[in-house]
């Protein structure tokens, strides 16, 4: 049976911090906003408490204001037609934040992962109810690779689409197998080289899903050069030392899309086949009569 894809919809990604929307869901923006869909991206924080490069290294309270602007650049790049702040500080990978964390004070003393669930469900909620939106894009139940807000959003997006009653939940994830290969191998080394932080790599043999639990895998080759151009964007985190979107963008071409090229995610299990294409392939139909 021939899977469809559904009419055009509106689609929120609610992320942890700028530079997340375009490493994990980058792509998939992309080609849901070049089929006409209408994305929206929610962050959760500022990213306030990342770290930022040699070049970008400025007063503490200023990273926030680049990294709201180069989030602001990668959404544009990406199609989104809109960025939502929900305005709570960074936690940090401690999750508590300190009382020098940026943002703090602008976000009431409280950072994202001690804020109630049910609080900042709430606000998502309102957003998807408002924007009616279709299917929001969250993260899987291990946060990625465990970042108290990752974990944080997965707790949230679930609790706000059951208050929206949106059709359908997303998880951004990846296939954990390599994750778990390599933290093994670097907790291996960590007891040979004590310089090597043992407790700072556990989080790998735990990161991500594995990949039969996967059920959608989305190719976003034919969207690669929005999702570089989304990922160059954040050029407070594209230098400077063995960071994520530098490692990414220093890549040849050929494997650079062979690492980027696809996107997966965790949802409805597929019925027909391992995994769906398309991230609205198991969007629940539109009951007839009902405002697409």
């Amino acid at each position: 049976m021939r899977q469809t894809v559904p009419v055009r919809r509106t689609i929120a990604f609610l992320h942890a911090h700028p530079d997340d929307e375009a490493l994990l869901t980058g792509g998939t923006i992309a080609r849901l906003a070049g089929q006409g869909h209408r994305v929206l991206i929610v962050t959760a924080t500022d990213g306030g408490a990342g770290l930022v490069s040699p070049a970008s290294a400025q007063d503490a309270d200023e990273v926030a204001v680049i990294r709201r602007a180069e989030l602001a650049h990668s959404a544009r790049a990406l199609g989104a037609v809109g960025v939502t702040h929900l305005g709570y500080a960074d936690s940090g990978l401690d999750g508590v934040g300190s009382s020098s964390t940026p943002g703090l004070a602008a976000a009431g003393g409280r950072v994202f992962a001690g804020v109630p669930v049910e609080e900042a469900a709430s606000r998502v909620a309102e957003i998807l109810h408002e924007e009616r939106v279709a299917c929001l894009v969250g993260y899987d139940a291990a946060g990625g690779y465990g970042h108290p807000d990752h974990l944080q959003v997965h707790r949230v997006a679930r609790r706000a689409v059951d208050i929206a009653g949106t059709p359908l939940l997303l998880e951004a994830s990846l296939p954990g197998e390599v994750f778990r290969t390599v933290g093994r191998a670097a907790q291996f080394g960590s007891r040979l080289v004590p310089a090597i932080p043992g407790a700072a790599i556990r989080s790998w043999t735990t990161a991500y899903r594995r990949r039969r639990e996967l059920t959608h895998r989305i190719d976003v080759r034919p969207v690669l050069a929005a999702k570089h151009e989304a990922l160059m964007a954040h050029t407070s985190q594209a230098s400077g030392g063995l960071r994520t979107i530098d490692l990414l963008l220093r890549l040849p071409g050929p494997l650079f899309e062979v690492v980027a090229g696809t996107e997966w995610f965790v949802g409805p299990a597929n019925p027909l086949s391992r995994w769906y294409r398309h991230p609205l392939q198991s969007l629940p139909p539109t009951p007839p009569g009902a405002p697409a």
